[in-house]
């Protein structure tokens, strides 16, 4: 997976993550949300200065005290996490 950092503020991170879709950009966007300190999740997949699909652009904002990477990292664990116990589950079951 490759990250390019767009915009990496006290308060505000936009990256660029290559090669997803809307099936990944959705959870993480979820998972986000839920993420303590975040004030607010988003991706854009066309931006209007690309003239046409792009890879995504996820935007996370957070509140005064919680650094955006740090928020991004417990959010990524916590899909891993998921991830995790829904294929131990399955395997469990078949």
């Amino acid at each position: 997976m490759d990250l390019r950092v767009i915009e990496n503020e006290e308060t505000e991170l936009a990256i660029e993550i290559a090669g997803e879709d809307h099936t990944f950009m959705n959870v993480l966007k979820s998972a986000l949300l839920e993420t303590e300190g975040v004030t607010a999740a988003t991706y854009d997949m066309n931006p209007e200065q690309s003239g046409g699909q792009t890879d995504p652009i996820l935007t996370v904002k957070t509140e005064e005290g919680t650094a955006p990477l740090d928020a991004l990292e417990a959010a990524a664990a916590e899909v891993r996490a998921k991830s995790t116990a829904f294929r131990d589950a399955f395997e469990a079951a078949a």
